[in-house]
């Protein structure tokens, strides 16, 4: 009985720690990628919930266009799609 508790604890204390050890160094050009990305997602949401206001396709396009100043290729944030 004691090993079985000894072996619990280990495996709960492995448990534990084991998903920091599998968590990756990311250097800062990935970081700042992320960070990025993150940023354009963000920046496509409130362009979606524009249209979805029913403001003109125009308005809510000049608007995603200043919020992805310096963030994606273009004029349409790194995202250009047919209509």
């Amino acid at each position: 009985m004691k090993h079985a508790l000894r072996a619990f604890g280990a495996a709960l204390v492995l448990g534990l720690v084991a998903p920091t050890w599998a968590q990756p160094k990311l250097d800062e050009h990935v970081k700042e990628d992320i960070a990025r990305h993150r940023a354009m997602a963000q920046a496509h949401e409130e362009a979606a919930r524009c249209l979805e206001s029913g403001k003109p396709e125009a308005e809510c396009l000049k608007a995603l266009q200043a919020r992805c100043k310096g963030l994606g290729i273009g004029k349409y944030c790194g995202m250009k799609h047919a209509h």
